[in-house]
């Protein structure tokens, strides 16, 4: 790791915690779409002339786990778009101060993003809310993408952290050093 993270602990945890929670979850989950993907198209629907029932239930909320996984880390690695039009014309106040204003009001846009969540999460089943042929719940994928919104908020607390102490994020770089 950089010397700029070993300054922050906590952040460097958060970044072994997000890299491998993404690269095992969302690996495995890659692994069985794909599998999947094959078995149900080559062999069963080609071959058999039976595809699976649900099949494509299986393979949205498949990736539905991908995108929840994706977000925090695309958040540490810098993957989500910015744009940067005026802080080249910025004095470099104020472009930290208003980068710590939209790095605030992205924490509580996704605050509420998570608490809405998981309110859908609870009423999912009353208000059955389920894929359309096997009729699985949402209710644990609602859940998933509040606690990945919730990571995300917790990663934008810790930039803004990062830019009170040292007037710059570091962002996680992956396929450098260990992991």
């Amino acid at each position: 790791m950089s010397s700029e993270i070993e300054k922050f602990p906590l952040i460097e945890q958060l970044d072994r915690v997000l890299t491998w929670v993404s690269l095992f979850c969302g690996g495995l989950t890659l692994v069985f779409m794909t599998g999947f993907s094959v078995w149900n198209v080559l062999i069963m629907r080609k071959a058999l002339n039976s595809p699976i029932v649900g099949a494509e239930d299986l393979l949205i909320l498949s990736l539905v786990v991908i995108v929840a996984l994706s977000i925090p880390l695309g958040a540490r690695t810098g993957a989500h778009i910015e744009i940067e039009v005026l802080e080249a014309r910025m004095s470099k106040g104020f472009a930290k101060w208003s980068m710590i204003a939209v790095k605030l009001l992205g924490f509580g846009l996704l605050c509420v993003m998570a608490q809405q969540l998981l309110h859908a999460g609870q009423n999912a089943v009353r208000f059955g809310e389920t894929t359309q042929q096997l009729l699985i719940s949402f209710e644990p994928f609602y859940y998933l993408l509040a606690a990945s919104s919730s990571f995300y908020a917790l990663v934008l607390v810790l930039d803004i952290w990062q830019l009170m102490q040292s007037d710059q994020v570091v962002k996680l770089k992956i396929g450098e050093g260990e992991l």
